[in-house]
């Protein structure tokens, strides 16, 4: 599966930057593929490690502030691997074909 997350304190001031930090260093010691870009970070695994990985960076952003937004979007496709790369490598080789 893939899960694609975004987390963030509430009330903390203008710069979210430390907390969101705090969570993508969880989802990269998960040893999980991971992809962090400017709005999300997207995880695969199975739903026990993703939402394992989902918890706990939001338990570590929740350490930032009295307030937590957690937006999830998750893909569940039973026995597939490696669509974190896979999704976009398809994508990719359409759009190469003209």
């Amino acid at each position: 599966m893939l899960i694609a997350f975004s987390v963030a304190p509430s009330g903390i001031g203008d710069s979210v930057t430390a907390a969101v930090a705090d969570a993508v260093r969880v989802v990269r010691e998960s040893g999980l593929p991971n992809h962090t870009d400017a709005m999300f970070t997207t995880i695969e695994g199975s739903w026990d490690e993703c939402m394992d990985v989902v918890r706990r960076a939001t338990e570590a952003v929740g350490r930032h502030g009295t307030r937590v937004s957690l937006v999830l979007k998750a893909d569940i496709r039973p026995g597939h691997v490696g669509e974190l790369t896979g999704k976009v490598e398809r994508l990719e080789a359409r759009l190469a074909e003209g």
